[in-house]
């Protein structure tokens, strides 16, 4: 058996950013910001911002990625991805979430959150 889901909660860099593919296929990205701090042996604080991409693929996310700007808060769930490309003659790898649920966690957006009967927030789930 294998699983691969990620989870991230963080911040966004940036606005989100809707592109297309050559071929007019419609997709948005995400870069997130998580941040893991520890006390070194020395007992001061350190910290660590890591940087992450994460990629929406079809129109029907287009509209709830408007609202994404930068320094929102989110959680971004899905699949881990890698793919290749090639510039200037060099290989290059990515790794990147395939984004399949979204949710604003920023306390006022959360209050504008659309609620189910059973009071739970109401996601974007993004249908792939």
């Amino acid at each position: 058996m294998t699983f691969n889901r990620l989870t991230l909660i963080g911040f966004l860099g940036q606005d989100a950013e809707k592109r297309f593919t050559l071929n007019g296929t419609p997709y948005t990205v995400l870069s997130l910001a998580t941040k893991n701090s520890w006390k070194d042996q020395n007992g001061d604080w350190q910290s660590h911002t890591e940087w992450h991409r994460a990629v929406v693929w079809g129109e029907k996310f287009s509209d709830f990625a408007a609202t994404l700007k930068k320094g929102t808060h989110v959680q971004v769930e899905g699949p881990l991805r890698s793919r290749e490309y090639q510039k200037d003659g060099v290989k290059h790898r990515v790794f990147e979430c395939k984004a399949q649920s979204i949710l604003k966690l920023d306390r006022a957006e959360r209050e504008e959150t659309p609620t189910a009967p059973d009071g739970e927030p109401i996601t974007e789930d993004v249908a792939l």
